[in-house]
Formats: C-alpha cells, sequence, structure tokens
C-alpha cells in the first residue's frame, strides 16, 4: 500500500493550510518552517496527538491514523495559525 504525503511549507502561515487524504491509506504530514516569524516555531494536534518543535530549513514528519474520516485540526503553538487535515 502506497503511503500518502504532504508538505506544509510553514511562512508566517500554513501553505497549504488545508490537505486532504484518503481514509485508510497510511499518510505522513511533513512541517517545514521556512521562516522566523511570528509564533510557527511549533506545531501542534489534539486530534492526532503531537505537539513539536519546528526547527527552522528542517523537516518535521508526523504519522497521522487514517482510519477514520473527518476533518482534524492543527496548529502553532499558542493557537493563533490553524490548518486543517480532511480524511474521505
Amino acid at each position: 500500500m502506497t503511503k500518502q504525503q504532504a508538505t506544509i511549507i510553514v511562512n508566517g502561515s500554513y501553505q497549504p493550510a488545508q490537505v486532504t487524504f484518503k481514509q485508510g491509506v497510511p499518510a505522513e504530514l511533513i512541517f517545514k518552517r521556512i521562516s522566523g516569524q511570528g509564533c510557527l516555531d511549533q506545531v501542534q494536534s489534539t486530534d492526532f496527538n503531537f505537539r513539536a518543535d519546528l526547527p527552522l530549513n528542517e523537516a518535521k514528519t508526523f504519522t497521522i491514523d487514517t482510519s477514520k474520516p473527518g476533518e482534524y485540526t492543527f496548529s502553532c503553538g499558542m493557537d493563533m495559525a490553524h490548518g486543517k487535515v480532511v480524511i474521505q
């Protein structure tokens, strides 16, 4: 089974702010912070149970659970910038 991946560039916001995965196929979210601006040096998701620092210009990968369809969120450490994962 092929693994799904989505790379999110962190540059003052999340680009793209929404990614879509197929249900039941293993998936990875890859965050790459390219700017030191704002509070985006940390990413968290209570839906996927992760919280981590994002080093500048380094990719940080999270494997996420795609077993249930729905919309799931992630945000910066201060909960000001937001993004969404859609599983369908």
